[in-house]
This record gives structure tokens, sequence and C-alpha cells, in this order.
């Protein structure tokens, strides 16, 4: 069995021709291709990521990823009159800790007149969420919750409505 200095493993004729290793004069060669074709493979690499962060970023904006939808919608709400803001410790319940605040909505909803609501809340953790419960001209109930400042949730503002509020032991919509 015959041998070559450098980079050369087998050479005979009992090796198959298909299982000799790359002699150095080859290795020039191919890696000078191999280096080009990555090259190309590492531009054609960086640019597809570039265009698909740039196309991820004008989606988003144009999705409302990048600002909170329901937020928007609050703030760019028409307001309505105030029924005040009520906070609650851990444990108090609305019922009982904003009783003229809810007869304030009440007298709204029999009078066909809109009006909000403000309620902070703690989580468990002690975490607080906000919740704006307004009665709109049409006698509805939207309600939007902020829970930005609740570090165990999606950190989202959240809205749901119904169309005919019924007023039980608490602010809600009939089921």
């Amino acid at each position: 069995m015959g041998t070559e200095t450098g980079l050369l493993a087998y050479v005979g004729n009992d090796v198959p021709d298909r299982l000799r290793r790359v002699g150095s004069a080859d290795l020039t060669r191919t890696t000078g291709r191999n280096r080009a074709c990555r090259r190309w493979g590492t531009a054609v690499s960086v640019r597809a990521r570039l265009v698909a962060v740039a196309t991820t970023s004008l989606l988003g904006a144009g999705c409302g990823m990048l600002g909170d939808p329901v937020k928007d919608h609050w703030e760019s709400r028409t307001e309505f009159s105030s029924c005040g803001e009520v906070s609650l410790a851990q444990g108090e319940e609305i019922q009982k800790q904003a009783v003229r605040e809810i007869v304030c909505l009440r007298r709204a909803l029999k009078s066909g007149e809109s009006a909000e609501l403000k309620v902070t809340h703690p989580t468990v953790e002690g975490d607080p969420i906000r919740e704006y419960y307004r009665l709109t001209p049409q006698g509805g109930l939207e309600v939007y919750t902020d829970s930005t400042d609740d570090r165990y949730s999606d950190r989202k503002w959240s809205f749901a409505e119904c169309h005919t509020p019924e007023w039980l032991a608490e602010i809600s919509c009939g089921q």
C-alpha cells in the first residue's frame, strides 16, 4: 500500500477509488469552490434574514402587534359621564364597597344614558387590575380590563361587551 505525506489518507490498490480521500491539490480546488459557495450562502442567508425582519416589522405595525389595539380603542373612546372610581383591597367585594357607584350605573341604565365606572382590584399576588365599566347610549355594557401591571398575565388589555346587562350581585353581563 502506497502512502503520501500531507492530508492524503488511503492511496493504494487495495482501497477502492471512491473511498480515497482528497489530496492536497484537490483540497485547494474544492476548498476554493466550497468557500465561494459558503460566502454566497451566507450572503443569501443574511439578506433573507434582513428581509424577514423588515417584513415582520411592517406586518406587525399594520396588525397592531407593536401596540395594544384594545388599549388604543380605550384611549380613543368618547368619554361618558363618570360614576367615579373604586379601589378595592384584597378580599373586598364591589357590591359592598361601591354602593353609590353602582347606583349611578343603574340610574344611567334605567334612564338610557351613558356612564363609566373605574374599578381597581388586586390579583392574588397583589398586582393591580383596572376594569372600566361603560354603559353605552344603546343600553349595552362594555368592560375594558387593563392587566398591564399583572406580572403573571399576558400584560395586555382585554374587552368584553353585552347588549342586555343584568345587575346581580356584581356588575356583569347576563349568562
